[in-house]
Formats: C-alpha cells, structure tokens, sequence
C-alpha cells in the first residue's frame, strides 16, 4: 500500500511541474516542460513517452494491494510490510474489507504475504464467497521469501521431567526410562489427542505388540459383538480403561473402543462400545478374517500404560492429567519440541452452490498438526478407501432397483481434512507443504470447479493425502449412481498433478494416496506415490454400470511404488463404475509390499478395474508383468499394450516432471519388507459352446482388447474357443470368460511337461513365435494314464532324443497341460514358419521319435466331437 501513495506522490509533483511550465532534466536544470536543451523545442512525442513510463510505473506499483502477517505483528496493525497483522484471521478480514469496498489498490489482486514462522491455529482459516477474488484480481496467500511459514493445528507441550520410581501398570522395563509432563489444556479442558510428534517424527501410542508385529484374533461372533483373542502375558486386560483395538480385515481397519474384557482361561473376549460394535458386528465387507490356510485377521491393543515399553512410545493418562513418553535415543526431552494436535481443520474454503469461493490462491504455505477424534468418540470401521459407516447390513433378501444382486448396504461419512473446499472454482495449492496430519491432508469435498492442486508435498499423513469428489452423501446408499439435477454440485476439471506423496495412510490403512469419487474431467497427472499402506490412486465409487456423473477422467503419467504396505486387494490405480471417455495411460506401477498380515497374499495387483468399471481406455502402462484384475466390469473398457514390453521412455518420463524434481528429496525411506514378485505361469482356457453358439470374429477381437490379449492367443475348433495365456490373467478372465456365454468354461493349469529351447537346446529362443494348440483327451483307464505321465516326467533324462528332434524343428517351446484327463498341448514356432514345414525335422536321423510317438498312441484318443479314427485336434 505504502508504494502506491509514493507512486501517486511522484505523479503529483510531475504534474505540479506541468503546472509551473517547467520540467526536470538529468543535468539539474529545470526547463519548460515542452522544451529538451538539444532543440529548445517542444517534443510532444518524447512527453507522452515520459508521461507513459509515470502511468506503466503507476500499473505498476498499483497491481496488488499487499497485505503483511508477522509472527511479531499484531492485529492492530495496518498490515503494511513495517506494521504487519498478527494472525491470516484478520488479513482475510482485511482483504474481504478492500473488497467490498472495491478500493482503488485491489484492481491487479490482493497480496497476502505471511513471514517465517510458526502460527498456532486456535480455529480454522475461514473463506468465504465474499473473500473470492476474479481473473484479473486473485487473492494470493503466500509465504514471504520462500520463508518456512507454518499454520499449526498443534499445541507445543513443554516442562518435561524424568519420572521417578514407577506409577501402576508401568512395566518393568520401562522404569527409570519414561519422561512426564501435564496433559496440556485446552480451551478449558484437558487436551484429548490421538498424535504426538516430537522433533518433527511420529511417536507411538503405546500397543501391546512392538515394532510392525500384530496377534491373530481367535474368532469373532456377530450375534455377541465380541471378539476373542489370546490373553497377553503378564498384563491384566480387565483392569484397563480406555483400550482401543484395531483390527486388520481385508482391504480396511477398524479402530474399536473396548468397552470390558472377560478372560477365560488363554482367552480374553472382547466387548466394545457402541455404535461401533454393531457397525462391526453386522456390516458383511470388510468382515473380519477367519482362514486356517492364511490365518485370522490381524490385531493390536493401543491406549494403556501397561503397553509403553519401547522407545518412540507415548501413553496419556486422562484420569490423572499426566503425558508419558518414552524418548528415542536421540531425543533430549529438556529442549525436544513436542507437539499434540488441537484442531481438525485449518482452513475452510466455505462456498455454496450459487456463490462458490474463486480465485484464491495459496503458495508456500505449510499446513501441519490437525486432529481426528471421531474414532476416539464413536470408533471408526471403514467401508472403503477411509470412508467410515455409519450403518451397514446384509440384505435377506438380495437387489436394489440398480443391481439386482446386491446383497449389502452401507451409509457413510467423510473424515476430516486439515484443509476442506467445498463449493470453489479456480483456487489452488501450488508448493505447499501438508505435513503431521492425523487424517485426509486436502480435501475438495463438493461442488469444485477448475481449481489446482500442483508441486506440494503430503507426507506423514494418517488418511489420504488427498481426496475430491462426492463419495456418498450420509443420507445415500453407497451403491446408488450420483448424477444430481443441479451439475455444479459434481467436481469438474479439477487438476491434480506433480505432486509428492508419501508416507500418508500411516493410521488409517485403507485410505489412499488420492481418492477420487464421482468426478468429471479430473485430470491426475505426473505425481509420484510412494509409502502408502493401500492403493496408490483410487478413482469411482458407486459399484455400478449404470451411467452417472463421472466421466471423461485422465490418469496419466503418473510414478505409483513402494505400496500395499498393510492391505491388499489392492493396485496402484484402482476403478468403480461407469466412466464413459475416461483414459489410464503412460503410468509406472512397480514394487508392492508384501504385506504380512494380508488375507489373500497374491490379491493384489498393478491395475485393477473393480465392480462397474466401464468405457476406460488403458494404455501404455508400464508394470514389471501384467498382474491386473478386472472384476464383475460392465462394457466398453480398452486395455492396450500394457506391461513389461511399455516404451522406455513411457517409464522414463512417468513422475513429477523436471521443475518439481527437487521434492524427491523429501521422499520418506523405504520400508525394509520384501517386494512381491509376479510369477508369470502359462495357462490354458478352454470354453465349450452349444453348436452354434459361438461368438464371431469382431466380439472376439473386441474380448481381446477388452482384456489385454494379443489377438493370436485366442483359438477356434469346432464348438470350443482356447486362450493360451498367463497365469497373472486367470483371476480375472475367470470374470470376464462368463460374458462369452459358453456352457462350460475349463482351465488348464497343471502343466507337467515343459520343452523350452533356452534350457533343453542350449540355444536363445527367438524374438517372435506363433503357438500352435492342439488337444487329445487320455484313455480313461487310469493306470495307463499314470503311465503315459511317468513317460514325460523322465523323458528328458531316459529319452533325450526327443528333445534332439525338437531342437532340430526350432521348436522353441513345446508345452503340455492337462485338466482330468484332457490334455492340451501347445508348440511354439519361429513366427512365420508352419508347422507342417518344420515337424518332419523332429525325425530325420532320429528313429527313438517314432518309437516315442508310437509308444503315445496307445494311451490317447480324440476328444468329444472328433472323427472315428481322429487323436489331436488343431485349433
């Protein structure tokens, strides 16, 4: 502000000039202001030169109105650079006054510029319509310099003391180690917290089980509400007040207060307040896991004195207003900073659907330290990426007017975000940093518009990082298709892209990296995910075909790894629903954890397009093997050169791009668990039709797209289709097979004899082949089919012939399945040779092939359909 009078002070002595006739020269000599001392004479034109560069200075210095906000500033102030606000509060207030009033000094935009420094936040950053700004005149929030400016949520907890002697249900090993200090207050009342973070790192709510380990619960009954699980050793769970148990189940968690604790004998049963127990108790997925072969759901106990016995372990004590932490070894408790989170939001961009917020842009800017009670007052069991129930049931009877099968149903709630948009159109978050938050970091819940979410950093973030887009109102069924009458309530071209996110879903396991709901032309572009405990990018909801309010979505670019930490049925991009014109193209999946509590250890998957998922393009996606899934999809999905053989510059260029590489460095460490490997088997389907039934060339060619086939790998004979394919594409072929309509679908995976050129020949396969499938069922005499599989188990070793003829032929691999006592066997040929040309080579010179071949005959014959003389059938 102070610059614009200066400007405006020059001006005025330039035209107080003009008025007197004269003018100033470089030399010091005022003239006439219509002569230069070259020509004496007037220079209409080298004036209005001049008297441009006064109005561009004008333009200038008059483009923003600047508001400052110190640490050391106080709201008295005038907000100038000398004289800032003390708190953002009041500088928005002052921003919105400029506004309404439609002061000269706003026409280029408002500058809110906040200085280094740590702010504590004791109510959320409010924006409302009347704060938006235009086109021409943004609204910046900004941090002063590249200053480090932090608005804070938390509480700074100071006078630590060592304690002395012991307290009750202090374990032995953690006396003369453990640090207190009072619960710090609150507005009145003792602060409740489920965080701490000391010296920047995430301490530990003291559990019953150290490091990553959890029990395995015993059993779970519904119609009591319990759950039991084995005692702990010398611990007394029935004297405990305040435990918390989370249990580990399928794709989610559940946080569960315990209400009591009944021990029998080695068994405690749990009991569990309400209305967590019922939603527990009663909602069929995620269900707690019962499986001798994987082993139960998963389990620990937090929230007890008598579990804080590590390092990195705090416990606060309610009853008697005491905080207990057991330091790390680097960690000095007389000068640690030791922050606990207040208050769940920092800031709210509040519009409505006829008057959203626009135009307000933060920069620079750190939000850190918000809270999440809820699962501390009402507990917390998911439906689906760390959207919570507040009801949910089995059907009796199955169906909904939408899906006719449908044997659930579920309402839900939204968690908390550190900063919440609901309502807005071209805002955006670009270099900001969300950090220490306990659940989503940003959150654009509704009715979102054009806006931009670009260069930040989420990391150590207990939710999602980031989530946009309508999930389910409270009041709507998760399974009915959204597409509101008003379409301003969906979010539309937003933009997400060049993001860092990493380390977050650290509470809330089955929360996401980004979590997209009904959206319209988002656009999800080169970020980077990494440290996730579920899936990377999760886009749709809803489980439907049925058209709704999403469509033409982009997923591109982006770099997915290091992720599946705790939970499977999992992927690094997964889908819901129909979304007509949408595009998952050029991204890198790679390196998922092998999770060691997971229920189904090989659910988990690269890409995978889950229940309705319809009209999506997937193309070019680099992945170590195709490990996908595409389960109960409906119609119109491409998937296109997808894998291992993607170009190499679609691997180079997928991540953040070149000017937003230098977050990499705040990349958190890798955990040290094991990377989980596809192994990629061969594998046979075969699928049996009523006469003429079979499906034509172009739905078949349309099969292939639809399901990452090359066209070659499906086969014809007769009434019977055969896919020769890869075993990472059984689980979901299994689904897609049955929109074929044969009557009889069968596989092939018991492969029992394997020729391969690399291994038997000593010689490099080549680049190309083409696959040559026949089939011949074995005699039904069983002991004569033992024969025949005894003869190719040592063929290799007492017939090595064989494999001399087949080397001869350029077999480059020649491989037999075998389902009952059908076989199916397939030849691999150099591409572009026929098999009729390169057999009779299997034989010349080589008498011990015929023997061989006159041997099988015997314990062969044709299978259904075959001629009366016929064996092997060419398909």
């Amino acid at each position: 502000m102070s610059r614009v009078k200066n400007c405006l002070n020059m001006i005025c002595w330039f035209c107080n000039m003009v008025a007197r006739g004269e003018t100033y020269h470089s030399s010091g000599i005022l003239m006439p202001w219509y002569m230069f001392p070259q020509t004496k004479q007037f220079s209409f034109s080298k004036f209005k030169l001049f008297f441009s560069i006064i109005l561009l200075l004008w333009s200038i210095k008059s483009n923003a109105a600047d508001i400052y906000v110190s640490i050391n500033g106080a709201d008295t102030n005038i907000g100038t650079k000398d004289k800032p606000l003390g708190t953002l509060h009041f500088a928005i207030r002052k921003a919105r006054e400029l506004r309404r009033l439609n002061d000269v000094s706003i026409k280029g935009g408002i500058r809110i510029i906040i200085g280094k420094g740590f702010y504590q936040l004791h109510e959320p950053v409010v924006l409302r319509p009347e704060d938006s700004g235009t086109k021409d005149s943004p609204t910046e929030i900004i941090a002063e310099s590249n200053e480090k400016v932090i608005l804070s949520g938390g509480i700074k907890i100071k006078d630590w003391k060592k304690l002395n002697g012991t307290i009750p249900g202090l374990p032995k090993e953690s006396i003369g180690k453990v640090w207190v200090t009072d619960v710090p207050n609150f507005d009145g009342n003792d602060l409740i917290f489920r965080q701490l973070w000391v010296n920047g790192k995430k301490a530990i709510r003291a559990k019953n089980y150290n490091g990553g380990e959890m029990g395995r619960i015993l059993s779970w009954d519904a119609g009591k509400q319990t759950c039991k699980i084995p005692i702990i050793k010398n611990i007394s769970l029935t004297d405990i007040k305040g435990m918390e148990m989370l249990i580990h189940q399928w794709w989610a968690i559940a946080n569960l207060r315990v209400k009591s604790v009944n021990v029998v004998g080695n068994v405690a049963e749990l009991f569990f307040m309400q209305p967590e127990s019922r939603v527990q108790s009663e909602h069929p997925w995620p269900a707690p896991w019962i499986s001798e072969k994987t082993g139960n759901s998963a389990f620990y106990l937090t929230n007890a004195i008598q579990f804080l016995n590590e390092p990195g372990e705090w416990f606060e004590d309610l009853q008697n207003h005491k905080l207990y932490y057991w330091p790390r070894a680097s960690e000095n408790m007389l000068n640690a900073e030791v922050i606990a989170p207040a208050i769940e939001n920092l800031v709210k961009i509040e519009g409505t659907i006829d008057r959203p917020v626009s135009y307000i842009r933060f920069k620079g800017i750190s939000f850190e330290h918000s809270t999440w009670l809820r699962p501390s007052q009402q507990g917390h069991v998911p439906h689906q990426a760390g959207m919570y129930m507040l009801d949910a049931y089995k059907l009796k009877t199955p169906g909904t007017p939408d899906k006719t099968t449908l044997e659930n149903q579920a309402w839900v709630g939204r968690p908390a975000s550190a900063v919440e948009v609901v309502y807005a159109t071209n805002t955006s978050f670009e270099s900001c940093r969300f950090e220490h938050l306990a659940s989503t970091g940003l959150d654009y819940k509704k009715g979102t518009a054009d806006n931009k979410i670009k260069g930040n950093l989420f990391k150590d973030i207990g939710g999602s990082a980031i989530l946009i887009g309508t999930f389910s109102d409270e009041a709507t069924e998760v399974h009915l298709p959204y597409n509101p009458s008003d379409q301003r309530e969906i979010s539309t071209n937003d933009k997400i892209e060049n993001n860092l996110i990493t380390d977050v879903t650290n509470e809330d396991w089955g929360a996401v990296g980004i979590g997209a709901g009904y959206v319209r032309g988002i656009k999800i572009l080169h970020n980077e995910i990494n440290e996730v405990s579920y899936s990377g990018i999760s886009m749709g909801w809803g489980w439907t075909k049925t058209q709704n309010a999403m469509k033409t979505n982009t997923i591109s670019g982006n770099k997915i790894h290091h992720y599946g930490k705790h939970l499977y049925d999992v992927a690094g991009i997964y889908t819901l629903s129909a979304q007509p014109e949408s595009f998952i193209t050029e991204n890198v999946i790679d390196s998922i954890y092998k999770a060691p509590f997971a229920h189904l250890p090989e659910h988990w998957f690269y890409l995978y397009t889950d229940e309705g998922s319809s009209y999506f393009t997937i193309k070019n996606n680099w992945t170590p093997a195709e490990k996908y899934l595409q389960n109960a999809n409906g119609p119109g999905n491409l998937w296109e050169n997808n894998g291992p053989k993607v170009d190499e510059n679609i691997k180079l260029n997928a991540g953040l791009e070149k000017p937003f590489q230098y977050l990499l460095k705040e990349k958190s460490a890798y955990s040290k668990r094991e990377i989980n490997q596809a192994e990629d088997k061969s594998v046979v389907f075969e699928l049996i039709f009523k006469s003429d039934h079979l499906p034509g060339d172009n739905v078949l060619r349309g099969f292939a797209k639809g399901n990452n086939l090359l066209p070659g790998s499906i086969c014809k004979w007769n009434n019977r289709l055969v896919i020769y394919t890869s075993s990472l594409k059984v689980e979901s072929l299994k689904q897609t097979l049955k929109g074929l309509n044969a009557t009889e679908i069968k596989l092939y995976d018991n492969l029992f004899y394997d020729f391969n050129r690399q291994n038997n020949c000593g010689e490099k396969p080549v680049g190309e082949w083409d696959n040559i499938i026949l089939s011949a069922n074995l005699v039904k005499d069983e002991k004569l089919q033992k024969e025949y599989l005894d003869y190719h188990k040592t063929q290799f070793e007492k017939w090595p012939e064989i494999s001399k003829g087949f080397c001869n032929a350029e077999f480059q691999r020649l491989a037999i399945f075998k389902n009952d006592r059908q076989l199916m066997l397939v030849i691999s040929i150099p591409k572009g040779k026929s098999l009729d040309e390169l057999n009779p080579k299997t034989t010349e010179n080589n008498p011990k092939v015929d023997e061989w071949n006159a041997i099988m005959k015997k314990y062969q014959e044709g299978i259904e359909g075959t001629k009366l003389d016929e064996v092997w059938v060419f398909f």
